[in-house]
């Protein structure tokens, strides 16, 4: 017997709808008992005061199938059963990225490097904060003006951005 021609079998009983009835049609549908992984959760509340349906309706929740929805059309109402899921895989932890090596320290002597094929420039210069491979630093190369942008390259090497 499906859900429905049960609930249809007995509603006709009491002015409103049978919560127990409701218990063993969505117990067919999920083909679950109560409680088990698949079922619902717990009893539908036999406080609730619905009308009696002659044919409700049972159909999923959304894709996951998280809830079954009893409906019905005349008189209408609608209910969500909750259906115990699988517990979730425990989330598996991250490994923090490990930390850059810093190759050029706040306060050090730097060379600043920028050339072409053909041309190369230095110039003497103090790393105005710390950086590791490829990351930008301000650099101070003369007291009188602002410090320029540069990009680490190795241990006391930067070069300017583009170069």
């Amino acid at each position: 017997m499906t859900p429905a021609l049960l609930l249809l079998a007995l509603a006709g009983a009491s002015d409103f709808q049978s919560t127990a009835l409701i218990d063993t049609a969505v117990q067919q549908f999920t083909g679950r008992a109560i409680g088990e992984e698949g079922g619902a959760v717990t009893r539908v509340d036999a406080r609730l005061k619905l009308a009696a349906c002659p044919m409700p309706q049972f159909e999923w929740r959304g894709s996951n199938k998280d809830a079954v929805v009893v409906s019905c059309m005349s008189p209408v109402w609608k209910i969500y059963v909750p259906v115990k899921m699988a517990p979730a895989a425990a989330p598996v932890p991250i490994a923090p990225a490990p930390k850059p090596e810093i190759v050029v320290k706040r306060g050090d002597p730097v060379t600043v490097e920028a050339g072409a094929a053909g041309f190369s420039i230095t110039r003497d210069g103090i790393a105005m904060g710390d950086a590791a491979k490829g990351a930008r630093l301000l650099v101070k190369v003369d007291p009188q003006k602002p410090p320029i942008q540069a990009v680490a390259v190795d241990m006391g090497r930067v070069t300017l951005p583009g170069w």
